[in-house]
This record gives C-alpha cells, sequence and structure tokens, in this order.
C-alpha cells in the first residue's frame, strides 16, 4: 500500500490525492468530494506516508494502525466517528492501538484516523494483500530454514 500521493492539508478535514505538481505547489483532487483545487507550498501538506502515531514506546506508523483497524473490522469499516462518543472512540482506539500515548494523541486525531481509514476504504485504497503475501512468503522461508537445519 503506498500511500505517498495521499496527502492531508491543514485545515481541511478530508484528505486529497496528489494529481499534479506545479511551480506554486500541487494541484489535488479530494477523495471526498472529487474536486480539484490547488494546494500551496506555504500550506501544511501532510503525506500519509510520513504520519504516525505517538505510542508509549515511540511511534508507529499510520499504515499500520489502518492495517491493525482492517484486521480488527474484517476488512470492513471503522465506526462513523460522528456517531460514536468521545469515550467510545478512545475505547476503539484501545482495542486497535493499545499502546497510544494517551497524553499526546487526542480524541480529534483518533476520530480523523477512523474517518480517514473509511475515506481511503470507500476508494478502495488501502491494499494489503501484497504485505500479506509478504508475510505468507517469509514464514514459509523461515519453515524451510528450520527444515534444512
Amino acid at each position: 500500500m503506498d500511500l505517498t500521493k495521499i496527502v492531508s492539508i491543514s485545515g481541511y478535514p478530508e484528505v486529497f490525492k496528489i494529481i499534479k505538481e506545479s511551480r506554486k505547489g500541487v494541484i489535488v483532487e479530494s477523495l471526498q468530494t472529487g474536486k480539484r483545487m490547488q494546494a500551496f507550498l506555504h500550506q501544511k501538506i501532510s503525506s500519509l506516508e510520513d504520519i504516525a502515531i505517538f505510542t508509549q514506546d515511540g511511534d508507529i506508523q499510520l499504515k499500520d494502525v489502518f492495517r491493525r483497524i482492517h484486521e480488527k473490522e474484517n476488512g470492513g469499516k471503522a465506526p462513523d466517528p460522528k456517531d460514536v462518543t468521545q469515550d467510545g472512540v478512545k475505547q476503539y482506539f484501545e482495542q486497535i492501538l493499545p499502546e497510544y500515548d494517551r497524553d499526546r494523541v487526542y480524541v480529534s486525531d483518533m476520530k480523523k484516523v477512523m474517518r480517514w481509514y473509511n475515506m481511503l476504504l470507500d476508494k478502495g485504497l488501502l491494499d494489503f494483500s501484497d504485505e500479506q503475501e509478504e508475510k505468507a512468503e517469509k514464514k514459509e522461508s523461515e519453515g524451510e530454514d528450520k527444515k534444512e537445519e
């Protein structure tokens, strides 16, 4: 799963797909509405590939959090954060990421992760099959190494 072309822009609740780079910034398309706009260089633009969640042991990449949600929901959607209380959002996040840093990860961050996950899932941009195949191949090769010994 490659999230380098999917970005968050400060001040906007949705995520965007980079369409084209320009001298003044980038042309992006909203995954929610499909509308295109220019994001300028002075705006804070963050690739989802580079975003991490604070944990007690360090940081965990956002795509790994998405993978945990995907596994918990058996490939389905996460609960809509609009329909869940703040305590419900915290409880859900504790289930998928029990080691998150409770002092630095806010409920608004948790809601954003859940909303982004659902948006990316709806658009078919979350594909964990390559990673699952790699894990299976790694297990097979480890099993062969043990047989040779």
